[in-house]
């Protein structure tokens, strides 16, 4: 992996080019396997952002700046 963290957009463009990789018909399986252990990288960077993100969401303040729950539920 880079030395650098990578943003949410920059795994995910990554992601998808992994992806685009692995449906191609003709890949190595030795590439495959190493595309898909790089796509598991990329897919556990995005799942921690989009965690931390969801978890600052659940949190609001009310009228008098207390912390109050918010549910993110979809209806």
């Amino acid at each position: 992996m880079e030395n650098k963290e990578l943003s949410f957009e920059e795994a995910l463009e990554q992601l998808d080019s992994i992806v685009k990789k692995l449906e191609e018909p003709d890949v190595p399986i030795e590439k495959a396997i190493k595309y898909y252990e790089k796509g598991m990288e990329l897919s556990k960077i995005c799942d921690k952002v989009l965690s931390n993100a969801e978890k600052k969401m659940t949190e609001i303040l009310d009228e008098n700046n207390q912390p109050t729950l918010f549910d993110l539920q979809e209806e």
